[in-house]
């Protein structure tokens, strides 16, 4: 329900291109993986005075919807602290967003703190079934709060990217140094879904603190349906941190102030393939000489243990004179026989109480 007390109603939003839609379907977790960490820049003016701090981080989550499932994503948190003319100003954003870069829900607090008319905005987006249901509060100075609900049919929102999402994907993009060219859909200010694209800017030189690095530009511009295109400006290291970040319009600048230690990714080695070979023992001078020396220690070892029991030349002979007698034609098989009350596993007891059962050593007919 919104102020009036009607209730939420379905926003129709333009369609994204295809390019768009196949570029978000084809990031992996292998290029996701990378870009999970923290980092934090700080906002100075266009005289290089500090004005406040801006921070990101990105760290797998679980997120549970309605009904009880849970779903493996990623949890995107993204500060901005700033006192600009002395007032301050800031905004905070709380993503779950999905491995398929899905906004699952999302939470962005802005705030103005004029002295005369403050201004205090909240927006919360979250995925309800086949919606995307959005809820605005918005407070102006004395004024009651103003709540206003829409939703979005998710089957429209094919190739959406939030403001959370956004994070993700820039990173993506500055690793691979290459930008698509291609429509994709965004938020406005007001929340209403809109169209936005990136351009690549080419690598440019900065200066992060005593070192000067490499950086290479994206700009993104969100174009609402009504009102004036928003563009900003992002410079990344190679292994994806922020280096720059400019709203164009905007007095304050975000600059990244120490180097950090960039992040390597292992690169998997394929794993070696050995050509199977016929070897032919007899031929093969050191088989030949490994199967000599086998057959030697398992000679020498056969004669001790017979020479340290003796018994073992009397159970010979007395299978032997039996064998000779009974003349089976399964010598194997009677042999198994023979010799299975002599095991050392066989169970305790006398062997004459398993007589009468069957052979386990003959097949049932």
């Amino acid at each position: 329900m919104d102020d009036a007390g009607s209730p939420a109603r379905v926003q129709r939003v333009l369609a994204a291109s295809e390019g768009a839609t196949e570029f978000l379907s084809l990031i992996g977790a292998e290029e996701l993986s990378p870009c999970l960490f923290a980092e934090s820049l700080v906002m100075v003016s266009e005289s290089g005075q500090p004005l406040g701090q801006f921070s990101v981080s990105v760290q797998p989550a679980c997120y549970e919807e309605q009904g009880g499932q849970e779903e493996d994503c990623f949890l995107v948190r993204a500060t901005s602290q700033s006192t600009i003319n002395e007032v301050p100003c800031g905004s905070a954003i709380t993503a779950y967003i999905s491995k398929r870069l899905e906004t699952l829900e999302q939470h962005q607090h802005e705030y103005v703190k004029f002295r005369a008319h403050p201004l205090d905005r909240k927006t919360h987006v979250v995925k309800r079934g086949g919606r995307l249901v959005v809820t605005k509060i918005i407070e102006e100075g004395e004024h009651e709060a103003q709540t206003q609900s829409f939703f979005y049919n998710c089957a429209s929102l094919h190739g959406l990217i939030s403001e959370a999402a956004n994070l993700l994907v820039l990173r993506v993009l500055a690793k691979r140094r290459a930008v698509p060219q291609d429509t994709f859909l965004a938020f406005d200010t007001e929340a209403h879904v809109c169209t936005s694209a990136y351009t690549a800017m080419g690598f440019q030189k900065q200066l992060v603190g005593m070192t000067e690095v490499e950086v290479f530009g994206i700009e993104r511009a969100v174009c609402p349906d009504e009102g004036i295109p928003m563009t900003w400006q992002f410079y990344f290291l190679s292994d994806g941190h922020l280096a720059r970040r400019v709203q164009v319009g905007s007095p304050a600048t975000m600059l990244l102030q120490q180097l950090p230690v960039l992040i390597d990714v292992d690169e998997v080695e394929p794993r070696p393939v050995f050509e199977k070979k016929s070897l032919d023992w007899e031929e093969d001078v050191q088989l030949y000489s490994q199967f000599l020396d086998r057959k030697e220690e398992l000679q020498a070892g056969h004669t001790s243990y017979a020479r340290r029991h003796p018994e073992l030349r009397a159970l010979l002979a007395d299978f032997l004179q039996l064998l000779l007698l009974r003349k089976p034609d399964d010598v194997l098989t009677f042999a198994a026989e023979f010799f299975a009350p002599f095991a050392t596993q066989r169970p305790p007891g006398s062997a004459f109480q398993a007589s009468d059962k069957p052979s386990p050593f003959r097949r049932r007919v």
